[in-house]
């Protein structure tokens, strides 16, 4: 029987389990035939996976920092970098505020244990760090991607961590970072802990566990364009098959110790996926707001508090995982910096039915390679419907019956078409504004 009283547990321990640029239908349970995701396809099985996830941006470092503040992204000036460049690009001149309540700084104020292992993304040292955002351990990258066995940076600039100094390991980074999270929860322990599991996979530059070649075959070619056009659709594969390995043996883990039943389990992608991505009935990828850009595959496992084999067509954003992280380990958020999400235990508990929801995204554009050419957009859905503008042009799309945002329903519905995009102007003045 499934408890409908989640505060009679005890507090249960946080595994949240986030990809890079893993795409909509990307594992066997969505609907990729090319290979198979069987460890992530049983988690989402074990608990409730979500039919109409988004995440807060279609690129990374805004939706990291949406999901560490539980708040639209936009509110800080780090969330508008989309992404965040390289330290040799930018320096320290902008990240996360050390001040700024994160997830980790509240639930470590709650007498939890906080490890970040695997990407960061949200600045650089010396004046921004895990450890200044609320993070007890961090082992992992400040930047947007580093290769898979060499441990490099875009610039060919070593970029792995421990703390904040820097180390040398040898091996294929996704099984670095799960051995690291495996010995993580094996740690004895008298505290309930919270362990943000950020992999680089399935993120370019596109290199399996086996492809030790195309690594060295960028020795001295490091930069943006030649990682984007390193790869196939079998490597690919690959990274993603070594993801999917490495989360079994995370929850084997937790297996292993006993504490499976009383800890929280949650998947999520931080964008849409990227050219060896399997888009479905989607339009669009990594760097717009179709759906294709911004819808993500996240499901939540809790045994004895969500029941198993549900699938909800909830429509949810990743600010919503942080607000319900908090309500399941009973932390307060902080009232000076109110929270955008929405705690989502009602709607996983069957305590209430699904319903409508109004959410927001903008996009500066960016004209890097491998992301669609530079063009401001912005979005709105609400219901069924949703409101996209790009560059000059404008649509509504009715997502009910036309998921592949092909037909333009502007003219037919006036009235809700002026209504989404007066909310959505509304929204965007309350941001901060791009720089750039």
């Amino acid at each position: 029987m499934v408890s409908t009283n989640f505060a009679l547990k005890q507090r249960p321990n946080v595994v949240f389990i986030l990809a890079d640029d893993l795409g909509w239908g990307d594992l066997s349970i969505d609907g990729q035939t090319n290979y198979q995701t069987p460890h992530l396809d049983q988690l989402a099985k074990e608990g409730i996976r979500f039919s109409q996830a988004y995440s807060d941006s279609p690129v990374c470092t805004p939706t990291r920092i949406g999901f560490f503040t539980g708040r639209y992204p936009g509110r800080l000036a780090i969330g508008n970098y989309e992404p965040l460049l390289s330290f040799q690009q930018i320096g320290d001149t902008v990240g996360l505020p050390p001040e700024h309540p994160t997830i980790a700084s509240l639930l470590k104020a709650n007498d939890y244990e906080t490890a970040l292992i695997g990407k960061w993304h949200c600045g650089y040292l010396p004046k921004y760090s895990p450890l200044k955002s609320g993070f007890d351990e961090f082992f992992g990258n400040f930047s947007g991607a580093i290769d898979y066995f060499r441990h490099v940076d875009t610039s060919g600039e070593p970029d792995l961590w421990e703390a904040d100094v820097k180390v040398e390991e040898i091996g294929y980074i996704t099984d670095i970072f799960t051995e690291r999270a495996v010995d993580f929860i094996k740690l004895p322990r008298s505290n309930p802990f919270y362990l943000s599991l950020h992999y680089t996979a399935p993120h370019w530059p596109w290199e399996g566990a086996e492809d030790i070649e195309l690594s060295n075959a960028l020795i001295g070619r490091d930069n943006l364009q030649n990682w984007v056009n390193t790869g196939t659709a079998e490597s690919y594969a690959a990274v993603v098959q070594s993801l999917d390995h490495g989360v079994g043996r995370v929850l084997q883990a937790l297996e292993d110790t006993g504490i499976a039943e009383n800890t929280i389990v949650i998947f999520a992608s931080d964008n849409g996926g990227e050219k060896f991505s399997n888009f479905g009935t989607f339009q669009g990828k990594k760097g717009n707001l179709y759906e294709g850009g911004i819808r993500v595959p996240t499901f939540i496992r809790w045994t004895g508090v969500i029941a198993p084999n549900q699938i909800s067509d909830q429509v949810i954003i990743t600010h919503d995982i942080t607000a319900t992280i908090l309500a399941a380990t009973q932390t307060n958020s902080d009232l000076n910096y109110p929270l955008d999400g929405e705690n989502l235990l009602p709607i996983i508990q069957g305590e209430i039915p699904a319903h409508a929801r109004t959410l927001f995204w903008r996009h500066k554009g960016n004209n890097r390679p491998g992301l669609p050419l530079r063009v401001k957009q912005g979005a709105v859905r609400s219901g069924d419907w949703k409101y996209l503008k790009v560059g000059k042009d404008e649509y509504l799309f009715n997502l009910a019956h036309d998921e592949k945002e092909e037909i333009d329903l502007q003219v037919e519905h006036r009235e809700i078409f002026e209504e989404l995009r007066s909310k959505y102007q509304t929204w965007e003045s309350e941001l901060e504004p791009y720089l750039v």
